[in-house]
Formats: C-alpha cells, structure tokens, sequence
C-alpha cells in the first residue's frame, strides 16, 4: 500500500485507521507494518496525532492481529495455511523456519518476530497450532507488540522529517541482532555440552 494512501486512510478516519491496518497487516495482509508505525511517530511529530490515543491504537491493532492468528492456528492450523497461506503472502517455507525457531527457541520467538518481515505474521499460527496456552502466548505476544509499536513510533517521532529511512535500517540491524542472539545462545550451548563432557557427566 503506497504511503500516500496511509494518509488518506488516517485523515479519514484517524485512529481508527491505525487500528485497522496494523490489525489487518498482521494478520497477513499486505501492509508494511514498520513504516505505518514510524508514520505514525511523524504524525505526533508534526501535530496531526496525539501520542496517548495513537500508541494505544496502535498497540491494540497489533494485538488483535496477533490474537487473531493465534485463533487461527488453534482452529485451522496447518490446514489454514494450505488452503488461505497464498492469499496472505504466508509461504510454507517461512512456516517451516518458524516452526524450527519455535521448537529451538521456544515462547521467546513470539517476542522477536515482530522484528522479522514474514515471521510475524506467521508465528502465533504456529503458536496457535502447538497447543501453546493463551496465558503464556499473551505474555511473550503482547510484550513483543508494546515494545515493537512503542520503538517504532518513537523513532518516527525522534527523527521528524527524516522517519522515512527508520523502517528499512531498523529490518537489517534487526536481523544483525537475531543473528548474533542465535550465535550467542548457540556457543553457550557447546560450551554447557563441552564442561559436561570433561567432567565425565
């Protein structure tokens, strides 16, 4: 969705908007959800939006989209995937990683891939079809969803008229992160494995 239809939609209709396409957008639907938040955090910069009512919209459409996939994978699961995963960008390759992280990282991953273009709208079906209970899934869910909005936002508001190149900046450290988090916790395994095997245990 070009930029300039975000603005017609949040003219239109305000805070509602903002609700509805970051609902919409993670769910599945081709909205790119950073540069929404980082318009948003603009938005407040330049007077057109208060803070207060544009964060907890945002921060309530990203946790209905969140919550709405996970309903979905606790009802259709696999199935949904396979007969609605093209019409939602969901590729079973990303299905596929996503399920590895998740058995490898566990309830952490829910967190994390907000920040990951493609994973986000793919982890709580996952979360969803495992069996995951609601409670831990809210936990990690809803806790990645005020960090992520809150970051997001700010950052359009900091940097003013320059919030166009957040988005784009923000992916890439992103995944420079997850990739450094994975190697971390990864040596930290072998070495837990290499003590365990000198002391004969």
């Amino acid at each position: 969705m070009p930029l300039q239809e975000f603005l017609v939609w949040i003219s239109t209709y305000g805070y509602a908007a903002i609700f509805a396409l970051l609902m919409l957008g993670i769910v599945g639907l081709p909205v790119p959800d950073e540069t929404l938040l980082t318009l948003t955090g603009y938005l407040i910069f330049s007077g057109t939006l208060h803070f207060f009512p544009a964060f907890v919209c945002a921060f309530l459409g990203t946790m209905s989209g969140i919550t709405i996939s996970y309903l979905i994978g606790r009802v259709g699961g696999a199935r949904f995937i396979h007969r609605f995963g093209g019409r939602l960008h969901i590729r079973q390759a990303s299905v596929d990683r996503v399920h590895l992280w998740f058995s490898r990282w566990g309830h952490w991953t829910l967190t994390i891939g907000y920040f990951i273009p493609g994973i986000r709208h793919v982890i709580a079906i996952v979360a969803g079809s495992s069996g995951l209970e609601y409670r831990a899934f809210a936990l990690f869910a809803y806790s990645g969803a005020l960090f992520w909005t809150g970051l997001f936002i700010c950052a359009g508001y900091y940097l003013g008229n320059s919030w166009q190149a957040f988005p784009e900046t923000m992916t890439t450290i992103a995944f420079w992160v997850l990739g450094a988090v994975i190697v971390g916790c990864a040596a930290y395994w072998v070495v837990r494995v290499l003590r365990k095997r000198k002391r004969g245990i």
